[in-house]
């Protein structure tokens, strides 16, 4: 498959089949690099939610799905898989003329990232308790996990194939039916995606694919044939969504921002810090909620670290997203960047010092371009240290005692990643205890994708990858039966 996606497109992914839109309106695709409209898709309307709802409900009914035995569920994931390793050079360039990302990333991280949390979800259901028998003194009970229903799957535009791969594949190892609302910036992948589901043998209706715009998903969101909600964005979103599901007490997962802090302890490695610090701070362009954008450093190593950092900003290229040797390469749209030379603006109006960056690359005069940018000195109230600013933009944060480093990690209205570096394991363990966010990488070491992952505080509720990442989809039931059925019900196959 070519790069043929990058087309003006006429219809939307409802009922296995290409149909047309009930609506007139269109969303153009605009490269980040050469800011021109790359491709068009129908903006989907209230009818078009209607009519995926419908056929999201028909596919959970009746057909093969709802009848469908596990093994087959998991054949069909697993061809899927199929799909995303053949497809991967096409996905990689894809995401690079979406929304920017060097295509050195896309291939090494926006491409590989689906396919192990498809595995880590594949590895979670072989033990998944679908069926358990609960014996107690005061009874007896068989345990069942069924689908919930229709799900809603919401997803952003900076890793668009790992998060829709992270929200679409345990609803459907659970039985769910799905529709999914790509970002209005990168609907061109989950196009791809509709080709690979049909090569791998999806029942039609099974999900269904509606680009929109805001309005039009919170009319998906509250519909009355949505039983869940999966979404992953920005705090502001989360809380309105999860505001609107409030309302009819309709089950939400919600990942959402972060401002994570990487609490460097006075004898860390400042080589590994930095690093770690490459892709751990600056990858995607500083688009990724889990990048460390605070780098809380003893006050005797503050400059340090700073010239290890310039040192390592040097060697990387700011420029074409097209070319191998990119690093950093333009924010997704001209709003994203006004939004970043924003808080640059109320970074140089603060008490701390710009040391680095803060305007647009020279020599570059067409895309949405911002320099690597580092702040040091900074206040841990300040702006720049207390707001996410989804950009290439770091503060560097002094303290002097290890309390005070953890009581600046914690002083986030956010929760969700965060890093320890430390010589001394036990003691990062023991910091890393102490830090409120659901993730925390000792000495820039990843969790992976199957443990839980999630946020604390405005960064979230609930948990993806791992079991964890499966029960959200699951509506559980107790039936309870005597002594001698549950005898009788205790076989292997349970």
């Amino acid at each position: 498959m070519e790069l043929d996606l990058l087309d003006h497109h006429e219809a939307i992914f409802i009922g296995g089949a290409w149909v047309p839109s009930a609506s007139r309106e269109r969303i153009d695709v605009v490269s980040p690099w050469s800011e021109e409209v790359i491709a068009s898709v129908p903006s989907g309307s209230r009818a078009d939610v209607d009519q995926a709802v419908s056929a999201a409900q028909h596919a959970l009914t009746t057909g093969p799905w709802p009848a469908m035995a596990l093994e087959a569920r998991v054949a069909i994931i697993r061809r899927l898989r199929e799909q995303l390793v053949q497809h991967s050079e096409t996905l990689a360039r894809l995401i690079t003329e979406e929304m920017g990302c060097p295509i050195a990333q896309s291939r090494a991280i926006q491409v590989v990232n689906p396919v192990r949390i498809l595995d880590g979800y594949l590895e979670a259901v072989e033990t998944y308790p679908f069926r358990e028998l609960r014996h107690t003194v005061a009874g007896h009970a068989l345990v069942t996990r069924a689908p919930v229903g229709v799900v809603a799957a919401v997803v952003p535009w900076n890793v668009p194939a790992s998060l829709t791969i992270q929200k679409v594949v345990p609803a459907l190892l659970t039985g769910c039916t799905v529709v999914l609302k790509p970002a209005p910036e990168t609907p061109l992948d989950a196009y791809l995606l509709a080709h690979m589901l049909r090569e791998a043998g999806l029942p039609d209706g099974v999900v269904n694919i509606v680009p929109a715009d805001r309005d039009v998903s919170e009319y998906l969101v509250t519909h009355p044939g949505v039983a869940k909600v999966t979404f992953t964005g920005s705090s502001a979103a989360g809380k309105r969504i999860a505001s609107l599901c409030g309302q009819d007490l309709r089950r939400v997962t919600l990942e959402l921002g972060g401002k994570s802090a990487a609490v460097i302890l006075d004898d860390a490695d400042l080589d590994l810090v930095t690093s770690s610090l490459r892709m751990g701070s600056f990858r995607n362009n500083g688009q990724v909620c889990s990048l460390k954008t605070r780098l809380v450093v003893p006050e005797h190593k503050q400059a340090e670290l700073v010239d290890r950092l310039n040192g390592m900003i040097d060697t990387m290229a700011i420029g074409d997203p097209h070319d191998e040797h990119t690093e950093i390469g333009p924010l997704v749209s001209s709003r994203q960047r006004e939004r970043v030379e924003g808080y640059i603006a109320a970074g140089r109006a603060g008490n701390g010092r710009l040391v680095r960056g803060g305007g647009r690359p020279a020599g570059l005069d067409r895309g949405w371009f911002v320099e690597p940018t580092v702040f040091v000195d900074v206040d841990p109230d300040e702006t720049i240290a207390q707001e996410e600013i989804f950009g290439p933009v770091v503060a560097v944060i002094p303290y002097r005692t290890e309390q005070e480093a953890v009581d600046i990690a914690n002083n986030s209205t956010y929760g969700l990643n965060g890093s320890v570096f430390t010589t001394d394991i036990e003691r990062g363990l023991r910091v890393a205890s102490r830090i409120q966010t659901g993730t925390v990488e000792l000495n820039g070491s990843p969790a992976g994708f199957g443990v839980p992952m999630g946020g604390v505080k405005s960064s979230g509720l609930g948990r993806e990858f791992g079991p964890e990442g499966l029960e959200p989809f699951v509506e559980l039931k107790s039936i309870g039966v005597s002594a001698e059925v549950a005898d009788r019900l205790q076989t292997p196959a349970l």
